[in-house]
């Protein structure tokens, strides 16, 4: 006997990167994080939240936020939805559009597998349509596949690449369901498609506020579409999905662009070096877009992976066809990446 739906048992269910125990003395760059702190005035914003905005229930549609986004970005603030997290959008545009055979969830891979997970509880039939060794975007076999909704991460995670404004725009013009551009890394490469938005009312953009933002610890991220295709994602969302300290953190953090922007500079800056240091270490680094690189060990990389871990370094291992081979490595801080390298010397 089981207690949960046939779809909840035959499910995997998502593996997070490893999170280590508060307080353990290691170098994360497993799960990309940033490695810089907060902006110092969503700090100063969150020391000084007081008990009233806590008993209250927030705004249902963290219009301040939204406002917010409206500037930085340049949409319209009744074109954003908000979410705990950008998962939580996700989860809220799955559960609108995808259901059985008929409308399906579809996507090129390898990509950001929770987009599986997802599907798999609502349950909704998943196409996964392989890249090729260029991760160019597979156009024809993402539009035969037909999705009620097409998910393109760009920059792509675990590759880093980004995809073409002009092969997304082919896409949304091609498909007749929903194209929702997952740019998670956004503030880390050299383009985004938000434009896209106005084009084509079955595209939403999504973002977050945990990589370029550094405020994975507050689960806050957000979509942009045309009202129209935001109507329905805000029938199926929690009524208060987003709490008032996220609310007022997020909102102090998206008005401070200037710091986010000067932290994504370094970590870019960064992410150029270690991919010359890693090449020069015998290591096959793809281009990235992100805040982190793949690269293709020189030795067997589930060793190496274990190898770090025993010196107190945390790096992302996939044991999974096309990735096994590879690691893929969080940008951190030029000292966290000097320790990096010295550990890969020792174990080369």
């Amino acid at each position: 006997m089981s207690y949960f739906r046939p779809a909840v048992d035959a499910m995997k269910g998502y593996v997070p990167g490893e999170q280590p125990k508060p307080g353990t003395r290691i170098i994360k760059l497993n799960t990309n994080e940033n490695p810089y702190p907060p902006s110092p005035k969503a700090m100063e914003v969150l020391q000084s939240i007081g008990g009233e905005s806590l008993r209250r229930y927030p705004d249902p549609f963290a219009r301040e936020f939204c406002a917010a986004v409206s500037d930085a970005l340049g949409v319209p603030a009744d074109w954003v939805i908000v979410g705990n997290g950008s998962d939580d959008v996700l989860n809220v545009l799955i559960r609108s559009c995808g259901e059985g055979r008929e409308r399906k969830i579809v996507y090129p891979m390898p990509t950001y597998v929770l987009y599986r997970t997802l599907a798999e509880m609502q349950p909704a039939e998943v196409v996964e349509v392989p890249y090729g060794n260029d991760f160019k975007l597979p156009i024809e076999a993402l539009v035969a596949a037909n999705g009620a909704v097409t998910f393109i991460a760009t920059p792509n995670s675990p590759s880093g690449h980004s995809v073409p404004l002009d092969d997304l725009r082919e896409l949304a013009r091609r498909v007749s369901g929903v194209v929702a551009i997952d740019e998670a890394y956004a503030d880390f490469a050299e383009y985004t498609a938000i434009d896209l938005v106005k084009e084509f009312d079955n595209v939403i953009v999504l973002r977050t506020m945990s990589k370029g933002y550094s405020l994975a610890g507050l689960r806050l991220g957000f979509g942009v579409a045309n009202p129209a295709l935001l109507a329905g994602l805000f029938k199926v969302k929690d009524s208060y999905n987003i709490d008032a300290v996220a609310i007022a953190v997020g909102t102090a953090s998206m008005r401070d662009q200037a710091y986010k922007n000067d932290c994504a500079e370094k970590v870019k800056e960064s992410r150029s070096k270690l991919a010359i240091d890693l090449k020069n270490l015998g290591f096959v680094p793809m281009e990235s877009h992100g805040n982190f690189i793949l690269a293709t060990a020189p030795s067997d990389a589930e060793t190496l992976y274990l190898g770090l871990k025993e010196r107190g370094i945390l790096v992302r291992y996939f044991k999974q066809p096309g990735l096994a081979d590879k690691l893929r490595i969080t940008v951190g801080t030029p000292e966290q990446n000097e320790l990096l390298l010295e550990a890969l010397v020792s174990l080369l």
